[in-house]
């Protein structure tokens, strides 16, 4: 409907100057409005085009409103750090780990921008430490908060290896664990399989019938479904992958993918996607995640309010080591020795790194004055679109009608 007002109007241009003009006066000026006329038919066609685009993104909410996901923020190439904080914190999971500022990140190469814009945050993998010793590494969180949103991360490479617990994620502002934690990837050591866990207060819980790929998380032999991380030893509610390309050395062996995190009133889900399977959609910079097929995990809205529950979210990378699960789990995981063994070797951590090439964050845009299956558009609100075009045509109607 609203590609339609170019054409539109272009019509009423065309007939009105043709029917207007004597064949004396058309002979002189005929060829500038011509011109003018081809002019204004280029831009009306190239609107269209723009706007069939934008409108084959098309989506329905649950309330029956249509919208589609527009960029909102772009995290990528020399200016990805710029706004970004690094913690230099006691890392709050207990790993054997020192969190380094901005400027000791970037001396010795733990944090860095690539010539051709891959973004590198790695564990340090050069440095022998005696027994005990904890070693450097990184944590960064976004300056800029969020509240709902779709979070789409394509990298190249994740961390992983023996005594390494690396995790991309989302926090809340205030106490946790009121305001919500969602962590998209997580692992430890070699595994294969990523694990998606939301940690939340009280009143928070998993359903298990809702439509995912994943297996859920046990604890004691049982489906753990409350995600409360007070209780449970701070576990919340999990799902691990069935893919074993979404996680560790055969996810980094194909090239790494896209992992992305959808987060709205409809709930939260996520879905992973080994480099080969990247859909077009994404790549396009037009992501439609309900074309995407059932996720990999997802957190339905009746179990667990998603605004109430998650609020103020930053995005944070960190790489830490051993710790409550990767120290706590080293003994089951087929890795030599002990954890605080390996932390002394710096070769045992060549893999420990995280290579970017985007983080895009889109919000989701209702639309208004669009619509499908023949209706009519509410001619009594004219769209911002329309009033531009009529803003540019007018004064030219007025122009060639001397």
């Amino acid at each position: 409907m609203i590609a339609a007002l170019p054409s539109a109007l272009l019509a009423l241009l065309a007939a009105s100057t043709f029917q207007s003009t004597s064949t004396s006066a058309f002979s002189r000026s005929a060829p500038s409005r011509a011109g003018l006329l081809a002019l204004l038919n280029h831009i009306g066609r190239s609107q269209a085009v723009i706007l069939d685009k934008r409108t084959s993104q098309l989506q329905t909410s649950s309330n029956g409103s249509s919208f589609i996901w527009t960029i909102q923020d772009t995290y990528e190439g020399k200016t990805f750090f710029d706004t970004f904080d690094f913690f230099t914190g006691q890392d709050p999971t207990h790993g054997m780990v020192n969190y380094t500022d901005r400027a000791t990140a970037f001396s010795n190469n733990l944090s860095y921008v690539t010539d051709d814009g891959k973004v590198v945050m790695k564990g340090d993998d050069s440095t022998w430490l005696a027994s005990g010793v904890y070693r450097n590494s990184v944590r960064i969180s976004s300056q800029k908060q969020y509240n709902t949103g779709l979070f789409i991360l394509d990298l190249n490479h994740a961390p992983w290896g023996c005594g390494v617990w690396p995790a991309w994620w989302t926090l809340g502002g205030g106490q946790w664990p009121y305001t919500g934690e969602i962590d998209i990837i997580e692992g430890v050591h070699d595994n294969a399989h990523n694990q998606v866990t939301w940690h939340t207060g009280p009143n928070c819980t998993l359903n298990p019938n809702t439509s995912f790929t994943g297996t859920i998380v046990q604890s004691n032999g049982q489906p753990n479904l409350d995600c409360d991380g007070t209780i449970n030893n701070n576990a919340g509610c999990g799902v691990t992958e069935w893919s074993r390309a979404s996680y560790g050395p055969v996810f980094d062996a194909q090239g790494g993918g896209v992992f992305a995190m959808k987060w709205d009133d409809e709930g939260i889900a996520v879905w992973s996607f080994y480099r080969a399977a990247v859909p077009k959609d994404v790549l396009n910079g037009q992501p439609d995640p309900s074309s995407w097929g059932e996720p990999v995990a997802a957190l339905d809205p009746n179990g667990c309010d998603p605004i109430t529950n998650f609020v103020n979210h930053s995005i944070i990378f960190d790489i830490t080591f051993c710790g409550d699960w990767a120290g706590n789990s080293y003994a089951t995981s087929g890795c030599p020795g002990t954890c605080t063994d390996r932390l002394m070797d710096p070769s045992n951590f060549v893999n420990a790194s995280w290579n970017i090439n985007t983080l895009k964050v889109y919000k989701k845009q209702t639309l208004a004055g669009l619509v499908t299956g023949g209706a009519q558009s509410d001619l009594r609100t004219p769209t911002l679109r329309q009033v531009l075009w009529l803003g540019l045509v007018l004064p030219l109607l007025a122009l060639l009608a001397v």
